[in-house]
């Protein structure tokens, strides 16, 4: 049997005529050509080739299986174009889920990324509430939701992204924004804006009082944590946000300080386990794991 190289050398020297031309068709030395079709027709019982005034002509065995040779190798062409264009993305759709404290720096500082790799790769971005991430993964509307909580569910995998923390964020000119750290006493005793504590990511901003037993008021709530910031950039009141809503200096006219006491908590990339991700899928969560501990690691929030 022919492998996919012999058929390529056999084409070679038919479309070019001679050992040379069919080298430098292939880009390889006119010695490996002179071997590799000597081996061919030793390993076939017959000549493909007699020469005739420097040129390899084909015999008549030759010429009954080249049309079969070359409709292999258009076949492995239209294969390779078919990989290439896998490789740019063309043609493929990757769809995903963020809860609103990711998507808003992360997720698209990750489909930067993505998009550098493969440039013709459409993308759909759906900004999810968490109890609604299992029915956009159980739907089949999209591949993976990043969240920053987890939950027990038989189909649903979460995978690890980030450790992150959460910070108080008060307006320029606030009487906190010289302060580079405040405590939960000291949060507490400003006008808080956030979101409801019964909301799982409300949850997370409304322990760090509930441990210390202090009472707080929400005099402003909003879903999401960009319109928190801009509220807060208003003078309407300070707040509790996690710290990739504000990571990379992303939102002007507030002051990012840290809270002294432990906010941690995990964020997740959530997934169907009964499938394989797409190549795309697992590249986006690789960067979005990137980007997300490169803001983690570092060792101060950023202040505007």
């Amino acid at each position: 049997m022919l492998t996919l190289r012999q058929i390529e050398v056999v084409r070679a020297v038919m479309v070019t005529g001679t050992i040379a031309g069919a080298a430098r068709l292939l880009n390889v030395s006119a010695p490996g050509i002179s071997r590799l079709m000597k081996y061919t027709e030793d390993t076939l019982g017959f000549r493909l080739f007699i020469r005739r005034h420097g040129r390899y002509d084909p015999t008549p065995e030759a010429r009954d299986v080249f049309d079969l040779i070359d409709t292999v190798y258009k076949k492995v062409e239209d294969l390779q174009t078919a990989i290439d264009r896998m490789k740019r993305g063309e043609t493929k759709e990757l769809s995903l889920g963020s809860v609103p404290s990711i998507a808003n720096v992360m997720v698209p500082r990750a489909v930067e990324r993505l998009r550098g790799r493969y440039p013709q790769l459409r993308i759909d971005i759906n900004i999810l509430k968490v109890e609604d991430a299992v029915d956009y993964l159980l739907l089949g509307k999209g591949e993976v939701v990043a969240m920053s909580y987890r939950f027990d569910h038989p189909i649903v995998t979460f995978a690890p992204l980030a450790r992150g923390r959460l910070l108080c964020i008060v307006p320029q000119g606030h009487p906190l924004a010289g302060r580079r750290s405040v405590s939960p006493d000291e949060i507490v005793r400003y006008p808080l804006i956030g979101i409801d504590p019964s909301d799982p990511f409300g949850s997370i901003m409304a322990e760090i009082f509930a441990r210390r037993r202090l009472p707080y008021d929400t005099t402003i709530r909003a879903r999401f944590g960009s319109t928190v910031c801009s509220l807060v950039a208003s003078g309407l009141g300070i707040a509790v946000v996690d710290q990739f809503t504000v990571a990379h200096g992303r939102v002007p006219g507030v002051v990012c300080l840290e809270i002294d006491e432990d906010t941690g908590f995990e964020t997740y990339a959530a997934h169907r386990n009964d499938g394989p991700l797409s190549t795309y899928a697992e590249d986006f969560v690789a960067m979005l794991r990137d980007e997300m501990r490169a803001v983690t690691a570092s060792e101060a929030p950023t202040r505007e």
